[in-house]
């Protein structure tokens, strides 16, 4: 058998932005097929048994060497879970051109876990690849099943191409990862029951971009600790939205960058915890459109069950050509509610315009929030300023009508009834922008 294995993916993305180095695997998935192929049909895979042991098989076999693991196009049930580890030398990649499916009440944790590999590379060749998580099973009832995937200790790699669908739970986890690109990628499911998040990440040195997500919870969410990430690209297509938290105690988060982010009713901003202690500092968001959303640029330190602790410092965070509407407008449009226990600091609002859905008066909230912008006070860090609330109101006749949006924008929720068709890889993620790196489609030769 001859294999037409990637000839073309990112090796390495060089670093720009907030990223601190380059990212992605060292060698490439060609290199790697070239070293040793293991294909799962080889290790015992058929369209009818369970494919999770011959995806052990084959990942045991080829992380020994440095392989490329081979999924090829087709249908194949999973009935127990994946979870790998990195092998000798810890170099391996999975092309993963066919369509897997929970096909398991059973099944615990996650579907697939990978932990601890160095130099790894989980993508589809023909950009078809998918993993069905029939969620609406358990979803309609208001119970959750087991979640898809979740990397631990992960370290130069790449995840693109692939399209993760109808989570019963939540969809993937990026676990304290580092020099990680993760891209080109399409998540969608249900959107009327929370715990559903579409990507949750922490780690350092890490590049999102081009992703798309439905879902009934937050859509790429930074969690603690994580540093130096650039996160691009990002389409909430009906979801949560691109939320920091929440946080609770011994927080580190700093260097991250937003940009590009488009919403359809979906939060763009959401930074939240209760007590807590540790910083977030050296946040931006630039260019953001939000069609609809609850709470559409919102810091929120009373946000859930308080952890304890004095409070999160929050500082130097920047909102730059920012556009949008929400659609419940009895609440702020903007919400900056610090404390007077942890006021946050350096705070500035840089051509933003926020709306209600109907236009009319706009109303923005301030608590202890210093800065420029809104209905901010401006004041430094020291002497500590006095503790302050301040609600203000601005009339306009705009709700942002006219503005761009997206072809596939949802206009109603998705309800967890039925299968959800396997979606293809979007080809634009934010309105006018080329995504960084095009669609792979390679076929196998046999």
């Amino acid at each position: 058998m001859l294999y037409s294995i990637l000839l073309g993916a990112t090796l390495v993305a060089q670093a720009c932005a907030q990223l601190t180095g380059s990212v992605g695997p060292l060698l490439s998935a060609y290199h790697k097929g070239n070293v040793k192929v293991c294909d799962i049909r080889n290790y015992g895979a058929t369209s009818s048994a369970d494919v999770g042991p011959p995806i052990v098989a084959a990942w045991t076999a080829c992380a020994a060497v440095g392989g490329l693991v081979y999924i090829p196009p087709g249908s194949w049930p999973l009935r127990t879970r994946v979870d790998v580890r990195g092998g000798a030398g810890n170099s391996i990649a999975i092309q993963w051109d066919g369509t897997i499916y929970r096909d398991s009440t059973t099944m615990t944790y996650q579907m697939f876990t990978f932990t601890n590999v160095n130099d790894f590379e989980l993508f589809s060749g023909n950009s078809k690849g998918a993993l069905q998580g029939y969620g609406y099973q358990y979803l309609s009832t208001g119970t959750y099943g087991v979640r898809m995937m979740r990397l631990v200790g992960v370290t130069n790699f790449s995840v693109h191409g692939i399209a993760f669908v109808d989570s019963p739970s939540y969809y993937i986890v990026f676990d304290t990862c580092s020099k990680g690109e993760v891209y080109n990628l399409i998540l969608r499911g249900s959107t009327t029951l929370g715990a559903t998040d579409g990507i949750d990440v922490t780690g350092d040195n890490m590049w999102l971009h081009d992703i798309e997500v439905t879902n009934g919870d937050e859509c790429v969410t930074v969690k603690s600790p994580a540093s130096n990430f650039l996160i691009q690209g990002i389409y909430c297509n009906r979801s949560g939205g691109t939320a920091i938290g929440s946080l609770g105690l011994d927080t580190a988060i700093e260097n991250i960058q937003y940009q590009h982010l488009y919403m359809n009713e979906a939060d763009a901003c959401f930074l939240k915890s209760n007590g807590g202690s540790g910083y977030v500092t050296n946040v931006s968001w630039r260019d953001v459109t939000v069609h609809g959303s609850a709470y559409p640029l919102t810091i929120d330190l009373a946000w859930g069950t308080d952890n304890g602790g004095p409070g999160i410092t929050v500082s130097n965070l920047e909102w730059m050509n920012y556009f949008g509407y929400n659609d419940v407008h009895t609440r702020a449009a903007i919400r900056l509610q610090c404390s007077d226990s942890a006021p946050c600091y350096g705070l500035t609002l840089n051509n933003v315009h926020m709306w209600t859905s109907d236009g009319g008066v706009v109303t923005y909230g301030c608590t202890d929030a210093y800065g420029v912008g809104a209905c901010m006070v401006n004041k430094p860090a020291s002497p500590k300023p006095a503790a302050y609330t301040s609600v203000q109101s601005v009339t306009t006749t705009s709700s942002l009508v006219g503005a761009a949006t997206m072809a596939a924008d949802f206009k109603t929720a998705l309800s967890p009834t039925g299968t959800i068709a396997i979606p293809a890889i979007p080809t634009s993620f934010y309105p006018g922008q080329t995504p960084q790196s095009a669609l792979l489609a390679l076929t196998t030769v046999i």
